[in-house]
């Protein structure tokens, strides 16, 4: 049976090449037709359709918002006994309703953030962390399995979504601070491509310097994930930091900086972009 999409955003559009390309059939939802019209899938007016034809369906969206009302649309004569696997990085509230909601029409919900942007889901190699029903993260691993290198499970509902902001917060202070050296090395007459090489056997050594030495050096800033998406998951985090009465030191930085990016027109470019801000 064919595998549902909803969302071909950047990261939609390469996971569904990735399946694609190792023989999986597609059924797909975008929003914006124009986007996908030239894709080589199957193609539904609304999302509704595809569960006549996919017992299994992603959704992969910006936030939340997006996602309940891609939800809301669905009626239990749609979903039950079909499987929900939700990439989007969502509020880890809204993850609760959204189990809640698709369990209570007799459908499976199964939070599903990745770990990873375009260039590893085209090879299949992202990262993804899971919690909903063990049995159906369970019967559905072997999906995850032809998108994923790493998988986990944990089991309690909003805990994979809160990993993954935590996990956020890693990548966006790496990406903050090697851009920052990166141009404070360029300051000091050090070429840019020396520097970055010797980071990248140095203090910087990381799958973030690894991932975007090439966008640093060609200063190409077509997005992977976006300034809007790490500022995003981090202003969550910060929320969530918050209703934990937990301070968060070293997230107020990054955070303040991707929002800068934003606030100067820069939301929709690669995240690596945040070396525009200190190099000049």
């Amino acid at each position: 049976m064919s595998i549902g999409f909803i969302g071909l955003g950047n990261l939609g559009q390469a996971i569904c090449k990735r399946l694609s390309d190792i023989g999986e059939n597609l059924v797909v939802y975008n929003r914006n037709k124009e986007k996908i019209k030239n894709l080589p899938y199957e193609k539904v007016e609304i999302p509704n359709e595809i569960f006549k034809k996919c017992d299994v369906v992603f959704i992969c969206l910006f936030d939340s918002i997006g996602v309940d009302e891609i939800l809301n649309k669905f009626t239990s004569d749609d979903i039950k006994g079909k499987t929900i696997i939700d990439l989007t990085t969502n509020h880890y509230e809204d993850v609760l309703k959204f189990h809640e909601d698709v369990n209570s029409k007799g459908g499976n919900y199964l939070e599903n953030p990745v770990f990873g942007s375009v260039a590893p889901a085209l090879k299949g190699e992202l990262t993804v962390v899971n919690s909903g029903k063990k049995e159906v993260f369970e019967a559905v691993k072997p999906i995850l399995e032809k998108i994923a290198k790493e998988i986990f499970h944990l089991p309690t509902p909003s805990s994979a979504t809160k990993m993954k902001l935590i996990n956020n917060l890693c990548l966006g202070s790496f990406m903050a601070t090697i851009a920052e050296c990166t141009a404070m090395a360029e300051s000091c007459e050090i070429p840019k491509e020396k520097a970055l090489e010797i980071l990248g056997v140095g203090g910087g050594q990381s799958l973030v310097l690894k991932a975007k030495t090439q966008k640093l050096i060609d200063e190409d800033f077509s997005a992977h994930f976006s300034n809007n998406a790490i500022n995003k998951d981090l202003h969550l985090l910060q929320n969530l930091a918050y209703e934990l009465k937990k301070p968060l030191y070293s997230a107020a930085i990054p955070k303040e900086l991707f929002s800068k990016m934003k606030s100067l027109g820069k939301g929709e470019e690669d995240f690596s972009s945040i070396y525009q801000l200190f190099k000049n």
